[in-house]
């Protein structure tokens, strides 16, 4: 696979990554998770093989950081792995969060998304993941969301609501070839016991089909550590509020346990930190977007998903791997 940033230079890959150390180290010595997710970045968005010992990284000052990234576009991109690396041990850790600040405010970055991490970390928990949800439906629907029930908009169908042709149309997905990507599609909704878009149980098929291709497409199943792949793979596919709609409603929801809605749930430690950024990596490779407005499931049903997968510059097997112990 691809790195996420090939072109930087071993300079600048070293500095993010003795940044990235430095926040984990915030505070008291760094965990497994933390050594865990330093490999995966400097492999996957750096494509260094093997990565650098965690040992041979010095912790890289902002001062530092801003010297290397000077003159290049990573300042942002480097911003977004520390706000991720201050949230790997599953707390809401101010110090690192604030020692994530100080960074941004010498590189001179902006960026929603670390307003809301600290936001967060001034106990203005419920206004943030208001915010986030609201990054996460405009991201969904390619509009801007006024507010209301998101319950109601993902449950469309219940209350009498129900579209009995959609849900048929879904279920006869099973009588197509077993190869295809629409038989995958049915057989991943009855594998998790899902009821189809139109059924009074199921969700609004314009999350619904999009969010589950990438499911299929990726192999990522639907536990809350899937669930958080399959959204950070969506972020890079899909860059519309991708930190602030989607990387991290779904660290705060299944890695800090907050819900944010009751559709969504909440889980605890389910940020795998070796596969993120490989999920990271390959969003950013593909050249589909499930959720483009000219996205359309139904051209693409019959045709064999490892086929689909190699047009989409997706690994024919698919990308999980099994979670390390």
């Amino acid at each position: 696979m691809n790195a996420l940033l090939p072109d930087a230079t071993p300079a600048q890959s070293r500095a993010i990554l003795g940044a990235m150390r430095a926040v984990a180290e915030t505070g008291g010595p760094a965990s497994a998770a933390d050594h865990r997710t330093l490999a995966s970045a400097d492999r996957f968005v750096f494509g260094h093989r093997p990565p650098v010992a965690f040992e041979a990284l010095p912790a890289v000052t902002p001062a530092e950081l801003a010297s290397a990234l000077a003159g290049s576009a990573l300042a942002e991109e480097a911003m977004k792995f520390l706000a991720v690396m201050a949230l790997v041990d599953a707390r809401l850790d101010r110090a690192k969060i604030a020692r994530v600040t100080d960074y941004a405010a010498t590189l001179g970055v902006q960026a929603h998304f670390l307003d809301q991490i600290t936001e967060a970390a001034q106990d203005r928990l419920q206004e943030v993941l208001a915010d986030m949800t609201r990054c996460n439906m405009e991201s969904i629907t390619g509009r801007p969301w006024a507010g209301g029930d998101v319950n109601r908009w993902l449950l469309p169908y219940a209350g009498g609501q129900e579209d009995a042709a959609l849900a048929a149309r879904f279920a006869a997905l099973e009588h197509y070839p077993a190869e295809s990507f629409g038989h995958a599609f049915w057989a991943h909704f009855k594998r998790n016991a899902y009821a189809f878009p139109g059924a009074a149980a199921g969700l609004n098929q314009a999350f619904s089909v999009p969010h589950d291709t990438v499911h299929v497409l990726t192999g990522f199943d639907t536990s809350p550590r899937g669930e958080i792949l399959v959204s950070t793979f969506t972020a890079a596919m899909h860059p519309r509020w991708p930190m602030a709609g989607h990387v991290l409603p779904v660290i705060f929801s299944w890695h800090l346990q907050m819900e944010i809605n009751p559709v969504a749930k909440s889980s605890a430690g389910a940020l795998d930190p070796d596969m993120f950024w490989e999920a990271w990596a390959a969003g950013a490779a593909a050249t589909v977007d499930t959720f483009a407005p000219e996205f359309d499931f139904w051209i693409h049903a019959e045709t064999p998903l490892a086929a689909l997968r190699q047009r989409w510059s997706i690994p024919a097997e698919g990308i999980d791997r099994p979670a390390a112990a």
